[in-house]
């Protein structure tokens, strides 16, 4: 834990001082991940991981096909703040893991309203022929078919921060996901939900949402 914070203080401290040193204000680009990394002599894994905290954080945004651009860069505090919640934090990674279950909640209850036939052959077809489901492969499918880009960022962030904080990778039954499709094509919410809940061995009952 104390390298990982070190690595990522440093990355946040030295990135802070290039953007002062070239005169980067809100809203202009900053270099991509090689050039960091070649520039601040950290490997490229370390640069993406510390770009991720801090687009969580809303001071960088991602553009795609365009860059990362600076949101806000100024507050005094980015440090400490860094060290008290986003870094190996456990309670940061639970307040991760519960708002990324939340944001798959609302995209199952999206994809009730948009799924068609197709989309419920082709998602019964990729998971029967997969020889191990990988469950954020599953759920890009299911954000795809709600359709909504901002539930697409969000997630995809919470996603990445989380693997990057816990390293263990949950394997869930193929028959899970076959479940979860066919109360989707029942367009039936409560069954939807419940299945869920049953997939993350959540204890919430779904009366609560």
């Amino acid at each position: 834990m104390g390298n990982n914070t070190k690595v990522y203080l440093e990355i946040v401290k030295q990135l802070r001082e290039m953007i002062t040193i070239d005169g980067l204000k809100t809203g202009d680009k900053i270099p991509s991940e090689r050039e960091l990394s070649e520039r601040l002599n950290f490997g490229r894994s370390s640069v993406r991981e510390a770009l991720r905290a801090l687009e969580l954080l809303g001071l960088i945004e991602t553009r795609r096909g365009e860059g990362t651009f600076i949101r806000d860069f100024r507050g005094n505090h980015l440090v400490q703040l860094l060290s008290t919640f986003i870094l190996q934090d456990e309670k940061a990674k639970r307040d991760v893991l519960e708002t990324k279950n939340y944001i798959e909640m609302d995209c199952l209850r999206l994809a009730l309203q948009k799924i068609n036939d197709k989309n419920i052959e082709i998602l019964k077809e990729w998971v029967n022929q997969e020889a191990t489901i990988n469950d954020d492969e599953f759920f890009i499918r299911i954000i795809e078919i709600a359709d909504n880009h901002l539930f697409t960022r969000i997630w995809s962030i919470l996603k990445d921060y989380y693997h990057s904080l816990d390293s263990t990778y949950v394997v869930y039954e193929r028959e899970d996901y076959l479940v979860l499709i066919k109360a989707l094509a029942e367009k039936n919410e409560a069954k939807t939900l419940s299945v869920y809940y049953n997939l993350r061995n959540l204890s919430v009952s779904n009366d609560k949402y």
